[in-house]
């Protein structure tokens, strides 16, 4: 029983050495730094599940659980103080970030866990829990709806014609045949041989039966040198 008066005077030491003009309430900032953890957690957890570019980095995750802590912290040290405010702006000044972000969204992530750690250090509790699911929200509305990715067309089709162009209606009523949107990209005639050489960017009715549109295709008179490649969204332009 001794010992507790003994460490209710350190605790009181401890927490009473900080003689600024407006002392840290301790339980408000353990609490701020909880919810800033655990706001970076989520946002975090968001990034992770919702990401589909090849600039994934574990550091960058990271970054976006600790990052809301910092702030947390600074905004409890800048404390309204001006003074504190530019000495601080300084010392972050001698520090250098040469980070390229390699995905444009990655920048919002780091926004969001900056805007969610001054809110946690400047006590706006109710701010940072309805911010955070809210931004979790759009993030993974953005991620489910692939909101953003043009999908205009699904298989590209480069074949030379070898019939009168007049025949190419027979070829036109196969495309259309397996496609909703049939769009001719290119048309030249060739130098060395009768006939056409096209391109076409295809819609397809069922993408799962590619195969048996270039069958079909094989298997009509006059087409020959028949190639394909499958589109990609237009999503990260």
């Amino acid at each position: 029983m001794e010992q507790l008066p003994a460490m209710n005077d350190f605790l009181s030491l401890f927490f009473g050495a900080d003689f600024s003009l407006q002392p840290v309430n301790v339980p408000a900032l353990m609490l701020g730094l909880c919810l800033a953890f655990l706001a970076g957690l989520t946002i975090s957890w968001t990034y992770m599940t919702t990401h589909a570019g090849l600039s994934y980095s574990r550091s960058f995750v990271n970054s976006l659980v600790v990052i809301p802590l910092i702030v947390t912290v600074v905004m409890q040290v800048l404390n309204n103080n001006l003074v504190t405010a530019f000495g601080l702006m300084a010392v972050f000044a001698i520090v250098r970030f040469r980070n390229v972000l390699r995905d444009t969204l990655d920048t919002s992530y780091i926004l969001s866990v900056i805007a969610v750690g001054m809110a946690c250090g400047t006590q706006r509790f109710s701010l940072a829990v309805i911010a955070t699911l809210t931004l979790v929200a759009v993030m993974f509305f953005l991620w489910y709806t692939s909101y953003g990715t043009r999908h205009r067309y699904d298989l590209i089709v480069n074949l030379h014609w070898g019939r009168p162009a007049s025949d190419l209606p027979h070829l036109q009523r196969v495309l259309e045949r397996h496609s909703r949107s049939v769009h001719c990209a290119t048309r030249r005639s060739d130098e060395r041989q009768q006939g056409l050489d096209l391109s076409y960017r295809l819609l397809l009715r069922d993408p799962s039966r590619v195969e048996d549109l270039l069958n079909e295709l094989r298997a009509l008179e006059g087409v020959s040198r028949l190639t394909s490649l499958q589109a990609q969204e237009e999503s990260e332009l």
